[in-house]
């Protein structure tokens, strides 16, 4: 009896690799199911799940970087687009008849729809900020939405008034207060242009969009008094003739932008409506012009910056007579940089922000090229971020010299982009060495103890090339907070320094450099 149980014993082990092996075949079939076989071809699709778990509505919704949220306002922004130009035509011209109703009935409850799913759903659910903090918990966000002037306007925009279709019948008048969701209209166009690239193109179309909608208002009010008059009874009001939405809407776009030749009003009724136009023309035509004034200079502020500056350069070198050829290279420093970089100084754009951002952007740019100069690897990445705060960039034209022989030497200079070519020999034009993208010069004036190095060698730029600057000011005030970095790069720069004073002659300083450039780009071209 004793030896029964201990045969039984050794069965179970297979039982649970069988279990593995199962698992495993139950997980790898999504994975051949994943693929779709479409005309002869066969191609992986994303599996189902993806798109679920990316559709799911989240507990809490950030407004400010949510795409799902600026898609399903979109979608509450037809809504109610659709109830702003409709409502009034419905109300006003004959479209709406027994025939068709079902179908605007049809499209209402949709909008409806829409609505409260916005109200229920949607609305409850976005963060919002208390005292720096956001607040991302259910029951504090509904209570926050049901405290705003927003949540009574989305519930006013809801009361079903419809249901006095069954007394009074199908009049879109009853379904005016659908009108009144007009932050979630203004929100979306807040969002929208927080992440479009050019958002001024959006503004244009939506101010086109005011001027399109009020010259509808004002075609559908001038129907209703042609009506109110009687079709045709004088040759101010509508005729009848033609297509009736056209022919009024043509009034309204003559009388709102002032162009006239229109026939003139005969009644009391007609005389006060047409002064009221023309008055209402007057100011809204102004203000849209004003603002599309504002739009499009918003968005050419960059370029007329640009052409100021130019034009003020351009002033002050022919006020002092200043020869063509300088200025030629003037107007084309100012074209590159322009081109290049789509300004002229971008320090002036990022000391408008915190140092936080400046940091990200800054390591965004640089710091790829920075990491790979020889001179600051092994050094605290902290004093690298630093550094890329400090470095000041400069665009060289084809043949500007970046630093003269015999010049004294106080600053370090990177290769952002483009080349450089080292001269020397006898008469100063023999090419050295070219240096290129990622390439580091100049950094013994910076680290000399004694400072006061006078360059050996001509360095003149290839082609376009920009160029990160380090003095040696800035530099030291950096190494104060980074004693450890400040003793390896002391370090360097006595190795360097031994190298070049074992030389025979000066120009083997720029052979060290183009040595140390030639296995940096090996290195990384062994890497990729």
């Amino acid at each position: 009896m004793s030896l029964a149980p201990s045969k039984k014993k050794p069965p179970p082990p297979p039982k649970e690799e069988k279990k593995e092996e199962k698992k495993e075949e139950a997980e790898a079939k999504p994975e051949e199911d994943h693929y779709c076989d479409m005309l002869c071809c066969k191609f992986k699709k994303p599996p189902l799940k993806k798109y679920m778990t990316y559709l799911k509505l989240p507990d809490s919704i950030d407004s400010y970087t949510d795409r799902r949220y600026v898609a399903w306002l979109m979608l509450v922004t037809v809504a109610y687009n659709w109830n702003c130009w409709f409502i009034p035509l419905r109300f006003v011209f004959p479209y709406q008849t027994p025939s068709n109703t079902i179908y605007w009935f049809a499209i209402d409850i949709i909008c409806d729809i829409c609505y409260l799913c916005d109200l229920l759903v949607f609305q409850p659910r976005v963060q919002f900020l208390r005292g720096g903090d956001i607040i991302s918990d259910k029951v504090e966000m509904k209570k926050f939405y049901h405290s705003t002037i927003k949540f009574r306007l989305d519930l006013i925009s809801v009361l079903p008034f419809d249901v006095l279709y069954f007394f009074f019948g199908f009049n879109p008048a009853f379904r005016v207060n659908r009108m009144l969701k007009h932050n979630t209209f203004f929100e979306f166009n807040d969002r929208l242009e927080a992440i479009l690239d050019k958002a001024y193109i959006y503004r244009v179309i939506r101010t086109t969009g005011y001027l399109l909608f009020i010259l509808h208002i004002n075609a559908c009010l001038y129907y209703w008094a042609s009506d109110y008059e009687g079709l045709g009874s004088t040759r101010w009001v509508y005729d009848g003739q033609g297509n009736m939405y056209l022919r009024c809407y043509y009034w309204a776009v003559r009388t709102l932008i002032t162009i006239g030749g229109l026939p003139e009003p005969q009644t009391l009724f007609e005389i006060v409506f047409q002064l009221l136009n023309f008055f209402l023309g007057v100011f809204v035509f102004s203000s849209l012009i004003g603002q599309m004034r504002d739009v499009i200079g918003a968005a050419t502020a960059g370029q007329n910056y640009y052409r100021s500056c130019m034009d003020n350069t351009v002033s002050y070198m022919n006020t002092y007579s200043i020869p063509k050829l300088v200025q030629n290279r003037v107007r084309t420093w100012y074209e590159y940089t322009w081109d290049s970089q789509g300004m002229l100084d971008e320090s002036e754009l990022l000391e408008q922000m915190p140092t936080k951002m400046q940091l990200a952007i800054a390591i965004d740019v640089n710091f790829a090229i920075v990491n790979k100069v020889d001179l600051f690897k092994g050094c605290d990445t902290q004093m690298i971020y630093d550094m890329l705060l400090r470095l000041k960039s400069i665009v060289y034209l084809p043949g500007d010299f970046v630093c003269k022989k015999g010049e004294i030497g106080r600053e370090m200079y990177i290769i952002k982009q483009g080349e450089v070519q080292v001269l020397g020999g006898p008469d100063g034009t023999k090419v050295l060495v070219t240096l290129r993208a990622g390439a580091v010069f100049g950094e013994i004036s910076l680290l000399a103890a004694g400072g006061g190095n006078r360059r050996t060698a001509n360095v003149v730029a290839h082609g376009f090339a920009n160029l990160f600057i380090l003095d040696k000011k800035t530099l030291n005030e950096i190494l104060v907070h980074y004693p450890d970095s400040e003793k390896l790069l002391m370090k360097k720069a006595k190795y360097v320094l031994r190298t070049i004073l074992k030389s025979l002659c000066l120009d083997c300083e720029w052979t060290v450099v183009a040595s140390r450039h030639n296995s940096i780009q090996q290195k990384t071209s062994t890497q990729i």
